[in-house]
C-alpha cells in the first residue's frame, strides 16, 4: 500500500471532509501511531498505521463490499435526481465516495445486489468470461413446462440478440429457478418472452456461491466477510 495524505485517508473512509480534517488536526484530535498529526498533507500507510480521531481508532477499509436485499421500486444506480436508488438506502456513514451497484437489477426486480467501490472486482464479477453464475427466482403468467426447460438449456436467440444456454428448474406451476452467467439488459425477462411467458415477479437469490441472507428485510444490507467476497467470484454452478 502506498503512502497517502492523512486528509485523503480520513475522507475516503467517510470520517470527515478534507476541510473538516484540517479543523480536527488544528485541534490536535488526529493521531498516527500515538503521535499528534500536525499537517493534513502528512503521509501514512493506512493499512500499517494506527490512526485515531478524537480517541476513536480508524478501521481502514480500502474497499467496501455490501450485500443488499433490493426492494422493488428502487433504482440500481449510484444517484438519480427523481427516484430513490440503492445508494440512498444506505445510512449516511456508509455512503462514501465511489460506491456503485455492481450490475443492475430492474426497478421492479428484488433481491441480492452487490454494492462496492472496487471497480476491478465488479468487472470480474460481471464479465461473462469469468463464468460467475447468478441464480434467480421467477414467477410467470402461465404454467411452465419441461419443454420450456429444454428451450433454456439449448440457448435462445431473439432477433439479433442471443443468450447462452441457461439452467432452469421448475418449482411450481408457474415458478422456476434460473441460473445464468451473463447479464444482458432485461435478460431473464427476454428469455421468458421468447417462449411466450411474461415474468410477473423476479428476485435474485445468489451471486457465485453467496446466497442472499434471508435475515435481511427489503432495503437492509450487510458487509460481506473476506471468505464471502472470494466466493462471489466462484465459477461453481448448478441448481
Amino acid at each position: 500500500m502506498s503512502l497517502q495524505r492523512i486528509d485523503k485517508i480520513l475522507s475516503s473512509q467517510n470520517i470527515a471532509t478534507r476541510s473538516e480534517v484540517k479543523a480536527l488536526i488544528r485541534k490536535g484530535l488526529v493521531k498516527a501511531n500515538n503521535l499528534t498529526v500536525l499537517k493534513p498533507d502528512e503521509k501514512f500507510d493506512p493499512e500499517k498505521t494506527d490512526i485515531t480521531v478524537n480517541g476513536t481508532r480508524l478501521e481502514y477499509k480500502k474497499y467496501l463490499y455490501i450485500m443488499m436485499n433490493k426492494p422493488s421500486g428502487v433504482l440500481s444506480a449510484s444517484r438519480d435526481r427523481r427516484e430513490k436508488t440503492v445508494i440512498d438506502l444506505l445510512p449516511q456513514n456508509m455512503q462514501r465516495e465511489g460506491l456503485f451497484p455492481a450490475g443492475r437489477l430492474d426497478k421492479d426486480t428484488e433481491g441480492f445486489i452487490l454494492i462496492t467501490d472496487d471497480g476491478e472486482f465488479a468487472h470480474k464479477m460481471l464479465s461473462p468470461k469469468s463464468h460467475v453464475y447468478k441464480l434467480y427466482e421467477a414467477k410467470c403468467d402461465r404454467e411452465l413446462t419441461a419443454e420450456d426447460v429444454k428451450h433454456f438449456s439449448e440457448g435462445i436467440t431473439m432477433g439479433e440478440i442471443s443468450f447462452l444456454p441457461a439452467e432452469m428448474k421448475l418449482t411450481g406451476k408457474n415458478t422456476a429457478l434460473v441460473e445464468i452467467c451473463e447479464g444482458k439488459f432485461h435478460q431473464i425477462k427476454k428469455m421468458f418472452q421468447s417462449i411466450g411467458a411474461e415474468v410477473i415477479h423476479l428476485k435474485r437469490l445468489r451471486i457465485g456461491e453467496v446466497f442472499l441472507d434471508t435475515s435481511l428485510s427489503f432495503g437492509e444490507y450487510k458487509e460481506l466477510k473476506n471468505d464471502e467476497i472470494e466466493k462471489i467470484l466462484s465459477q461453481k454452478h448448478g441448481i
